[in-house]
């Protein structure tokens, strides 16, 4: 088979890889996952919405605590083996739990009890971390959002943000009442209620100065609070002694170029924004001279980064779009969602031995990425996978651990649950992510996501994946050097027809045409017009032949079509052999279709393949590889988490593959289980068994891969699990 080398012509000078740095001697790595609605009492419906958005640790470390304003509860988590965190129950409260905090054995909550966001109102509620008991409560008298401790202990901070509605005049502001702070004095970790001070924000903020919203809160050691007015794009300093302002400042905007800013089904980083307001979100100290921001932006800015700035206000350091460089090449760019970017919401720190961490969520990528204060530049370290939406971060360096809260609840749409996961920093290297990306020669991502497919090159290592119909405007082929760990993204090239990229295309299937080109399979959906077809392409992606379904075959189609194509025989007895996803209209119920075709001859040909029972979802075809005398064959449910059942590979032997005129009987095929992937998707990093496991192929030596596709970051996690399964020698 010739080589690829010139396939990837639009691509072929590539900046130096962005890959992490060299292994430090210490790295995190998730150990695991919480689904919080294991947290549901008996007497709750199991599919009830429910969320973990702020999270505390208890002060040795055992417990978490979080809240969740769904749900209306504040839950529990016992992590004194943090590989095996046990359910710890609820406590339910009357009203939303915006924020929880740990002292001694109290839990203090936030709880919003607004009748309207026109008429704000909340309480603090003070819960024994023993009995579960709610103790107190002290009327806040708005909204409330963020709180914080003290480093000595003595004081609670709390922002009422009072939060705008964005239905109300398109969300604009100002929109009373407007926020405050409120500072409490503790004794033995109980708040005085009389002790309450207010502290008037407004008129400080140069955008609706009228109206601030505090957003977050944090102390410094010196006793000084900072606290974000996201929406009013400006940072207080407060005493809480005396409550005084000591100084405030604008948080100023920043100009982004080389970034993606259009929402079209295709990665760009040519796109330019000027002078972007930040608006602050999470706020930590690193000293008591210096605070970072994660800049969400959730009013008009957002600058889809962090910024470290001194008290006084000077930017010491601002991320531009390196951060969020670091979650595209990790493959969890939404590109959706291209106004804002990947949202940096969270913010944590923590001193871990040597070395001051820096944590920043990527609420949008759902990713967290981790950085070493140096006093000056931070240092890139890793990228951790999170759950969905990662709202909440807490770190525990007396036990080597980071643990977030993913808020968002997809229970509704059969899709993953809220999770806290748990991160464990210990020596070796870090397992996630498992694949990604070079920059550009331009110095920009190389942008991927949503693989659907793989196949081998004609080396060991050298594979080759297709990106599906999420980027319906750039249909992609990207060459994978799997020798690498991770494995590495080389190079892309758009699939063409006419010299742009080809529409109406989704492509669920690759194998290499033994002359420097590729057959694809492209799943079609007649609702949109899009076709059930195979397309051949050229080394540089132009398609150089389409070949339709025939009409024996599309008179019963649905959606669910080709999803893998592999090749057997050679020469005039070439046959492309293609896996139809699901039964379509004249297929018994649980058997799919596996068609053959002869290019040469152009005969079209099919057997019936037996799929796996299941009680709930459905069970289908993902993938097909033929390799030494056997089809390979990728069968799994649409099911995640514990629900999952059947993520599995088939063989059938191609001397039992006899294919018979369409429009006949066809011949049900015999299959042999050659291994079940539910363990290795749960072991890959200790996140939740994912549906989509899409891509399967051996390479020239016979080692096994397995990719999933992260849907585009789209209500998904944005994980893409590539996993190495050993020789297939070993599993035969």
């Amino acid at each position: 088979m010739p080589r690829h080398s010139a396939l990837f012509a639009l691509t072929a000078a590539l900046a130096a890889s962005v890959s992490p740095p060299a292994h430090a001697d210490m790295m995190f790595n998730r150990v695991a996952s919480f689904a919080v609605a294991g947290n549901l009492p008996a007497d709750i419906e199991k599919t009830t919405p429910t969320s973990s958005e702020i999270i505390a640790a208890s002060e040795d470390g055992m417990t978490l605590v979080y809240s969740d304003s769904p749900l209306g509860a504040v839950g529990f988590i016992d992590i004194a083996d943090p590989k095996a965190p046990k359910a710890g129950g609820i406590v339910k409260i009357d009203g939303e739990p915006t924020s929880v905090v740990v002292i001694g054995g109290k839990v203090l909550a936030g709880v919003n009890t607004s009748e309207s966001k026109a008429k704000p109102s909340g309480n603090l509620t003070v819960i024994d971390l023993a009995s579960k008991a709610i103790e107190s409560t002290c009327d806040l008298g708005g909204q409330p959002d963020s709180l914080a401790l003290s480093k000595d202990g003595k004081f609670l901070a709390i922002a009422i943000e009072n939060e705008r509605d964005e239905e109300v005049n398109d969300g604009e502001m100002p929109q009373m009442p407007a926020g405050d702070l409120k500072i409490f004095t503790l004794a033995k970790g109980q708040p005085d209620c009389a002790t309450m001070k207010t502290v008037n924000l407004a008129g400080i903020a140069e955008v609706a100065a009228e109206d601030p919203e505090p957003e977050f809160v944090a102390f410094n050691e010196a006793g000084e609070i900072a606290v974000t007015l996201q929406e009013n794009n400006h940072i207080a300093i407060v005493n809480a002694e005396t409550g005084a302002i000591v100084t405030h400042f604008s948080a100023g905007s920043v100009t982004l170029d080389k970034i993606d800013t259009k929402k079209n089904g295709a990665f760009s980083f040519d796109g330019k924004m000027e002078n972007v307001a930040r608006e602050p979100d999470s706020v930590k100290w690193l000293d008591n001279d210096r605070l970072a921001v994660a800049n969400e932006g959730d009013y008009k800015g957002g600058s889809r980064g962090f910024t470290i700035f001194s008290k006084k206000g000077e930017v010491l350091y601002e991320s531009g779009p390196s951060f969020e460089y670091q979650v595209a090449n990790a493959g969890h760019y939404p590109e959706a969602r291209n106004k804002k970017g990947i949202e940096a919401e969270g913010i944590e720190t923590g001193i871990f031995g040597q070395d001051k961490l820096i944590f920043v969520a990527s609420e949008r990528g759902s990713a967290v990425g981790v950085y070493k204060d140096t006093g000056a530049e931070p240092q890139f370290v890793q990228i951790l996978p999170s759950g969905i939406g990662p709202e909440g971060l807490v770190a525990i360096p007396s036990r080597n651990l980071l643990v977030t809260a993913n808020e968002t609840d997809l229970v509704k749409d059969g899709l993953a649950r809220s999770h806290v996961m748990i991160y464990e920093r210990s020596e070796g290297p870090a397992t996630y992510p498992m694949i990604m990306a070079k920059l550009t020669a331009e110095g920009t991502p190389l942008g991927w996501g949503a693989l659907s497919a793989l196949t081998a090159g004609d080396t060991a290592g050298k594979l080759f994946t297709v990106s599906d119909s999420f980027y319906a405007n750039a249909p992609s082929i990207f060459e994978i050097d799997a020798t690498q760990t991770p494995a590495l993204i080389t190079g892309k090239t758009i699939v063409k027809r006419d010299g742009q990229p080809a529409q109406k295309l989704d492509i669920e299937g690759i194998v290499a045409d033994g002359e420097g080109g590729f057959w694809l399979a492209n799943e079609g959906d007649p609702a949109k017009l899009v076709p059930h077809a195979i397309l051949r392409v050229n080394d540089k992606g132009e398609i150089k032949q389409e070949i339709g379904l025939p009409m024996e075959l599309l008179a019963h189609q649905t959606r669910f079509g080709l999803e893998g194509i592999t090749t057997i025989g050679e020469g005039d007895d070439l046959t492309l052999v293609m896996a139809v996803q699901r039964e379509w209209a004249d297929d018994p119920k649980g058997q799919v279709k596996l068609l053959a075709y002869k290019p040469k001859a152009k005969e079209w040909s099919a057997v019936r393949y037996p799929l796996e029972a299941t009680e709930s979802g459905w069970v289908g075809l993902s993938e097909i590889t033929a390799h030494d005398g056997k089809l390979y064959i990728l069968e799994r449910d649409n099911l995640i988490g514990d629900q999952a059942k059947v993520k599995r590979v088939y063989s059938v032997p191609l001397d039992g593959f006899k294919p018979a005129k369409l429009g006949g009987e066809l011949p049900v095929v015999q299959k042999t289980l050659v291994r079940d992937i539910i363990g290795d998707l749960k072991s890959a990093t200790n996140g939740y068994v994912v549906d989509k496991i899409e891509g399967f192929t051996l390479d020239k030596n016979g080692d096994i891969f397995v990719a999933t596709d992260n849907d585009g970051v789209d209500d998904s996690s944005g994980e893409t699990l590539f996993l190495r399964l050993g020789n297939i020698s070993a599993v035969n």
